[in-house]
């Protein structure tokens, strides 16, 4: 009877949305709210109104789905894997704490999720797998789930840990790490954390990757989802190890895994690339001859490609080019720039057209790495052509850094002061030959109307009229005709309102 009831409740926990109504409007249930609001009123619903209607309903939806499987640890659980979780059943130390029990009847255990499988890392090569990927259930309707979990480390694994040289100082090349995803059958999997995630191992909370900040307003903050080091908190001996994952509980579904692994850095994997996958030159070469062939289909005949030699990701000369082999462009990025940026926050994606570039897709571009070797540090730029050859772009760009420091014309600049420039004497050239103008002169050529020459040119008294000239007879008659002529008319002025004798020189 007990068996025949943990197995139903299993049954109803692997059931889709459209099963629970299903299965709750049979047995006169309301069927609306969320997926956790089903689940739990159907477990509800067996725990509390168990009969063999009830169970035959749950068998037929649970068939309907699983039709190759005869109960749920067998869909579960696929042939050749060993349960890991059997012996932990019969344990004493977890039927002695009373916590996993749920109205007098033990809770299921997590069944290993077998068709889930883990996307690969470049920085983590996999030597044991610990705990196959198990699916993280709930066991009520609370938002905060706890899931436990227990595994051993056998002599050797203990001994390969403690014997592992160091990456950094305190860290281990040799880890056990802990990883979560999404418990989905199709493809393979990225590591995902739940919501509100915590890790306990042996009654110590071990540090979970928290959110990077994010810089730009109104995106949030987004947390690393790498493998959780777990290795300080183990007991590296015949002990079980217990691992409590507290997650929140939000209607998707998760699955854990814990294996033995061994860490690289980036320069192990840069030491990897230059052994394993660098492009010829001549391979290079015909790449570019296939992208500069002409396509009589095409308007436009494309008789080159400019490449950059400045890496897109630190704005500097590129040291050793790489590039993904599934991108269509040409240019280069620097390889140990781009595993450094990967190790501290992996992304494993083109710099230069955004689209993904997983480390087994990489390789060195053997033509620009010669090209490198043989240009100077100013050039920034070349040229591939139709027939493979390249030539650098350096007198264009140092013309379009000249023109843009001077934006005078590029033609000769007259000076109209200087005489000889234009076969002309100007007015004004005794104040522009000399920087001075001579006061003394002009006020002469003011008195008497007669012009002073100097430096070869002629100063004119524009202040003057022909009229006043011949009226006034000249400025500089004697003193004495105007005390004998009081009742003489005044002197006549100029056109600006002042005496023709009192002229000033500006």
């Amino acid at each position: 009877m007990a068996a025949e009831l943990v197995e139903a409740m299993n049954m109803v926990k692997s059931f889709r949305v459209s099963d629970l109504q299903t299965l709750l409007s049979s047995m006169g249930r309301s069927k609306s709210g969320l997926k956790q609001d089903l689940v739990g009123r159907a477990l509800k619903l067996v725990q509390t109104e168990y009969s063999p209607e009830l169970l035959k309903n749950v068998r037929q939806l649970y068939e309907s789905r699983f039709p190759k499987s005869t109960g749920w640890l067998a869909a579960r659980r696929p042939e050749g894997v060993p349960v890991v979780y059997s012996n932990l059943n019969s344990s004493s130390n977890l039927t002695s704490q009373g916590a996993d029990y749920l109205n007098g009847i033990s809770k299921p255990l997590p069944a290993p999720a077998a068709e889930v499988k883990l996307v690969p890392l470049p920085f983590y090569h996999t030597l044991d797998t610990l705990l196959s990927p198990t699916e993280l259930i709930a066991h009520n309707n609370e938002k905060l789930q706890d899931s436990p979990h227990m595994f051993e480390l056998t002599p050797k694994q203990a001994d390969q840990i403690r014997n592992a040289g160091e990456i950094r100082p305190g860290i281990g090349s040799i880890q056990v790490v802990l990883r979560i995803c999404y418990t989905d059958s199709i493809g393979v999997q990225e590591d995902q954390y739940p919501p509100n995630i915590a890790v306990k191992v042996n009654q110590s909370y071990c540090h979970v990757p928290g959110y990077y900040p994010s810089n730009k307003p109104g995106v949030e903050p987004r947390r690393p989802c790498r493998p959780v080091n777990i290795t300080p908190w183990l007991h590296l001996s015949s002990v079980p190890n217990r691992i409590t994952v507290t997650w929140g509980n939000f209607g998707k579904r998760y699955s854990v895994a814990v294996y033995l692994v061994r860490v690289f850095t980036a320069a192990d994997l840069f030491n990897q690339l230059k052994l394993c996958s660098v492009e010829s030159a001549e391979r290079c070469r015909e790449r570019i001859q296939d992208k500069l062939r002409f396509d009589p289909e095409s308007e436009i005949a494309t008789t080159g490609l400019r490449v950059s030699l400045i890496c897109p990701l630190v704005k500097m000369r590129l040291g050793v080019p790489c590039r993904v082999l599934t991108c269509a462009h040409l240019q280069c990025f620097d390889a140990v720039f781009f595993l450094q940026m990967n190790e501290k926050k992996p992304t494993w994606t083109c710099p230069v057209c955004d689209k993904p570039a997983p480390y087994e897709l990489l390789t060195i571009d053997g033509l620009l790495s010669e090209i490198l070797k043989e240009t100077t540090e100013d050039i920034e730029e070349i040229e591939y052509l139709t027939d493979g050859s390249w030539r650098p772009i350096r007198d264009e760009k140092e013309r379009d850094r000249e023109r843009e420091r001077s934006n005078t014309p590029e033609y000769p600049v007259v000076d109209i002061c200087i005489p000889e420039a234009n076969g002309h004497s100007p007015a004004h050239s005794s104040t522009s030959l000399t920087g001075k103008s001579s006061s003394s002169s002009a006020g002469m050529a003011g008195v008497t109307g007669a012009a002073v020459p100097q430096g070869g040119g002629t100063v004119v008294d524009l202040t003057l009229d022909s009229s006043s000239e011949e009226e006034g007879g000249g400025a500089g008659g004697d003193s004495e005709d105007t005390e004998d002529s009081a009742d003489s008319p005044n002197p006549k002025r100029g056109r600006y309102n002042y005496d023709k004798d009192l002229v000033t020189a500006y």
